[in-house]
């Protein structure tokens, strides 16, 4: 049986709020569209009804595709389980349940594929939250581009169309610390950025706090910058410039003035100054040792505990929550 055109990849985690509004757009976008469309939807591990309104959705409507992940893993990992699991035989869009990202916008992304284009990701122009978190994230983004070895689009987050034999590429790509943007961007291909005003939630609070963020991007930045080891190599020549400088005036002192600075200040300072360096220059190097720590373990990136394709269930687990508690309506 032939598989659906395009594969939508929605990740969820808590967002029973705003999951009526979620299914209803895209219901409304898969009934005017000329496309052969299927939604997965990958419950990333929520603790409120979200699962049971996914098991009542896709046990009803066989364009539903609900995959159900053994614990939280977190947004990177649970949208590349959605990408693993996409169907698609021509293109998977990427968007967030929380509707900020319309998509209604696969119409004006699929006539860019159509063009040749294997990647079209959204730009965005405005942004709905508050100005702390605007500000932080423009800041990022210029820093990341600046130090990164590849040319990672401004202001793009995962918002995206991608065509299948690109997202075959991005789903053989097998790191453990997951930055998806940088991985598209990565890959190659012929790629275009299409502005839109990012919304505001439709409803419920955001999910991503700020160290959650803040993690993010040490993944963007580590995974996709030489940066931090140059850092290292520019701060140590500085710390040595600092202590010959020193040297060279107290050389001067001694001969010229014919007295030495004397007692522990000058000591303290020399003393802490390179204490800091080295515990910089071993954080920076423990964050690529760690990295490379979980890397080889070779783990599986995810557990998938259940999945409802076409109707049924294809796990041969089953999970309490999902089939004692009663749905609630949509």
């Amino acid at each position: 049986m032939e598989g659906p055109q395009i594969s939508i990849v929605a990740p969820l985690y808590n967002e029973s709020e705003s999951f009526p509004h979620l299914v209803s757009r895209l219901n409304a976008l898969m009934d005017s569209s000329d496309l052969t469309i299927e939604v997965v939807l990958v419950d990333d591990g929520s603790r409120d009804t979200t699962p049971v309104m996914m098991q009542q959705l896709a046990l009803t409507d066989e364009r539903y595709h609900c995959v159900f992940l053994s614990r939280n893993y977190g947004h990177q990992t649970a949208l590349s389980a959605g990408l693993a699991s996409a169907r698609a035989t021509e293109a998977v869009m990427v968007i967030d349940g929380d509707l900020q990202d319309p998509p209604e916008l696969l119409s004006e992304f699929y006539k860019h594929y159509q063009e040749g284009y294997d990647v079209v990701y959204a730009v965005r122009r405005q942004r709905k939250e508050g100005w702390l978190k605007r500000m932080a994230y423009h800041t990022f983004y210029r820093i990341l581009r600046s130090i990164s070895y590849i040319d990672i689009p401004l202001d793009s987050g995962d918002f995206s169309l991608i065509s299948r034999r690109a997202l075959d590429v991005l789903n053989r790509m097998p790191e453990e610390s997951r930055y998806i943007r940088g991985m598209r961007t990565w890959i190659g291909f012929r790629q275009i950025g299409i502005p839109y005003e990012r919304s505001g939630r439709v409803a419920g609070s955001p999910k991503y706090s700020f160290k959650m963020l803040w993690r993010l991007a040490y993944n963007g930045i580590f995974n996709f910058s030489e940066a931090p080891i140059s850092f290292i190599t520019r701060l140590g020549v500085f710390a040595i410039s600092v202590a010959v400088i020193y040297l060279i005036a107290t050389i001067i002192k001694r001969f010229v003035y014919g007295h030495v600075p004397e007692g522990f200040t000058a000591l303290l300072f020399i003393i802490i100054w390179f204490s800091g360096v080295q515990l910089v220059a071993l954080g920076i190097i423990g964050e690529y040792v760690l990295r490379i720590f979980f890397q080889v373990k070779g783990r599986p990136l995810f557990v998938i505990k259940d999945e409802i394709i076409n109707g049924q269930y294809t796990a041969s687990s089953r999970d309490p929550y999902l089939t004692k508690k009663a749905p609630q309506a949509l």
